[in-house]
């Protein structure tokens, strides 16, 4: 039976008109919406090696072009989007448009776009572009086990405004939910979920975040003397490679909904020292035929899950080499700013790496506890919500690469295979590196734990003792491998803290804005 598409407003435009999912869509259904909407251009969007959308603009002149360019993608240079990993003498790639991720532009009336995937000269999926590595990690993983493995993002971000109102200031890293007229960028928000939402459908909530700067103080121009206020949002989980493209355009519509507003939006990892971080945090999710396999019968962490988490802690070192990939990373990265150094798990706990938070596993009707009048039961199909949360991750991650290496950890964990360092499978890692409470109040619990790398270049290092780890199954090229790491080692900050911490004070604190103001929009 079809899927009836409800009018909410949030909708997805698309849907509405054709009266069919997204996933659903056909190159007959998009002719149809081009010639009735009058869309004058196609605008296909793709990730190149810097983890932003590229776009290609095909206007629309007659249906025979329409239809090829919709049937067979258009090629573009793959040197130049991949420059240092791409030989121009192999340099052509076809750009070929996902149907089901066709929208309305909300910035171009006139354009309807699409994100796409790169294919070779011989029509297979390129091997080493972001979207198909994650792409084939997934697909081993469903393979080898049965399960699907959906992710959710949490973009954190500043918003950037000229100077506000004072009335009604804000405290000082006391923004955690706040609400107008404190927090003064509210407007500006929903106008991005709005978008966000009818492009993506996967909007779960949007909120103020703990960090507020009232005055910006920079050598950049650009963001000098601004309020800057931080803003969350949310999305709800998807299988990884939908994820990956929604996070990827909840970026792009941020970005140009804020200099629509004369705005800066910065998903940069630090603003300013003492002032919270803007983390990129994944939360990962295993079902089976539609529903979930966090929980065992006894309402505890499944034994597939605890898997996964022993994966995730084998990954967790060399995961940063995509997930927090500038100096800045690793001013974040410091102990007691719920972000974290050390490499554990633990319940409910900000200062761990991996979280397992609430997941609506234990209970049920909560409404009705606090509703006397409503009588009738929800009953969530779906098993429970639970998922595990790994927190290290930024907002200078290379999102495709960063979620394809969740997914290897996840295929490390299920192919029971024992840690390259100790002889533990995946359930003892996880058993080993349990916590309970805040970590960074226990010296000896410390000591004990595996530590995460303090630089861009020490984890280009871990990256390339441990590349075997994604190299495997043919997932990740080695090419991109020395590639990331030659990035990550040109960051040349090994030594950063070291030479922080030998400054005077006001030295110290000007340099420390400069390396955090150098990658605004890095990714």
């Amino acid at each position: 039976m079809a899927t009836k598409i409800l009018p909410y407003a949030l909708a997805n435009p698309l849907s509405l008109m054709l009266d069919k999912p997204a996933a659903g869509f056909t190159r007959t259904d998009l002719l149809k919406v081009v010639e009735t909407k009058q869309v004058e251009r196609l605008t296909f969007h793709y990730i190149a090696i810097d983890g932003k959308f590229k776009e290609l603009s095909i206007p629309v002149t007659d249906r025979l072009h329409l239809e090829t360019v919709l049937a067979e993608g258009e090629r573009v240079d793959g040197s130049s989007l991949f420059k240092g990993m791409v030989d121009m003498a192999l340099s052509d790639l076809y750009v070929v448009p996902q149907y089901r991720t066709a929208f309305f532009n909300p910035f171009d009336e006139g354009s309807l776009d699409f994100v796409c995937r790169y294919l070779t000269a011989d029509g297979t999926p390129a091997p080493f572009t972001p979207d198909n590595i994650l792409a084939r990690a997934a697909a081993i993983f469903r393979k080898t086990t049965g399960l699907e493995i959906n992710a959710l993002g949490e973009l954190e971000f500043f918003l950037l405004t000229a100077p506000a109102d004072r009335t009604f200031p804000a405290e000082f890293q006391r923004g955690y939910h706040g609400s107008a007229p404190y927090i003064k960028s509210g407007p500006i928000l929903h106008e991005m979920v709005r978008h966000i939402a009818r492009v993506t459908g996967a909007v779960k909530y949007a909120h103020s975040e703990n960090g507020i700067v009232e005055t910006v103080r920079s050598d950049v121009a650009e963001i000098e003397g601004r309020l800057a206020e931080q803003l969350e949002i949310e999305f709800l989980p998807r299988p990884v490679e939908e994820m990956a493209d929604d996070l990827v355009l909840g970026r792009w519509i941020i970005r140009n909904t804020a200099f629509r507003h004369g705005a800066i939006a910065t998903f940069t990892p630090k603003i300013e020292e003492g002032v919270a971080g803007s983390g990129l945090h994944f939360h990962v999710e295993l079902t089976r035929a539609g529903k979930s396999v966090m929980r065992g019968e006894d309402g505890k962490l499944s034994a597939e899950a605890r898997k996964l988490v022993g994966g995730l802690c084998e990954y967790a070192d060399s995961l940063t080499a995509f997930g927090n990939t500038v100096s800045s990373a690793y001013l974040r990265l410091v102990p007691n700013q719920e972000a974290p150094t050390r490499i554990c798990w633990s319940d409910l706990n900000r200062s761990a790496l991996i979280r397992v938070p609430l997941g609506w596993s234990n209970v049920s009707g909560l409404a009705r506890t606090v509703n006397p009048a409503e009588t009738e039961d929800f009953k969530d199909e779906r098993g429970g919500r639970q998922t595990v949360e790994i927190r290290s991750p930024d907002g200078s991650a290379i999102i495709h690469l960063t979620m394809a290496g969740i997914v290897m950890a996840a295929n490390w964990a299920f192919k029971g295979d024992l840690s390259l360092f100790k002889d533990y499978g995946p359930l003892e890692l996880a058993e080993n590196l349990y916590v309970k409470g805040n970590i960074f109040a226990d010296k000896e619990l410390l000591k004990r734990l595996p530590v995460l790398p303090a630089s861009c270049v020490e984890s280009s290092r871990v990256l390339l003792k441990k590349r075997g780890l994604y190299e495997r199954d043919g997932v990740f090229p080695p090419s991109v491998i020395d590639y990331v790491a030659g990035m990550l080692q040109a960051e040349n900050d090994e030594f950063m803290n070291k030479k922080l911490s030998d400054l005077p004070a006001h030295n110290r604190l000007h340099e420390i804005r400069k390396i955090m103001h150098k990658d605004l929009h890095k990714n």
